[in-house]
């Protein structure tokens, strides 16, 4: 049987999904402001920096160059990073939640055949 709006109102409204939404944004706030910096350091630097960042580092790999490739690297770890986060913090939570609203325990979801949660 379906949850009624109501139902999801309380949910909303308790204090679980409280912690749920303060654990999240307590991880997503930060990392977006930090990544957000480092891409306008890069911008700024390569903008106004030029000599700085045309210094040559390895052969034809200048600080330019290292810079652009460490946002990509720095994406790929926030990543990772926010999945690992995700995998131990957020989604346990939100299937307690969810098996709250559902009015199941977490056991009976592995006895229903073919049904995806």
């Amino acid at each position: 049987m379906p949850a009624t709006p109501e139902r999801y109102l309380e949910v909303q409204n308790s204090e679980e999904f409280g912690r749920l939404r303060h654990t999240l944004r307590r991880f997503i706030f930060p990392t977006t402001i930090a990544f957000i910096l480092w891409y306008a350091l890069y911008v700024l630097l390569s903008a106004y920096a030029r000599d700085f960042m045309a210094i040559k580092l390895v052969g034809n790999i200048n600080v330019a160059l290292l810079l652009g490739l460490l946002q990509f690297v720095s994406t790929f770890v926030i990543a990772w990073y926010y999945a690992r986060f995700a995998a131990q913090k957020i989604d346990p939570a939100a299937d307690a939640i969810y098996h709250e609203i559902d009015g199941r325990q977490p056991a009976d979801t592995a006895s229903d055949e073919g049904s995806v949660v």
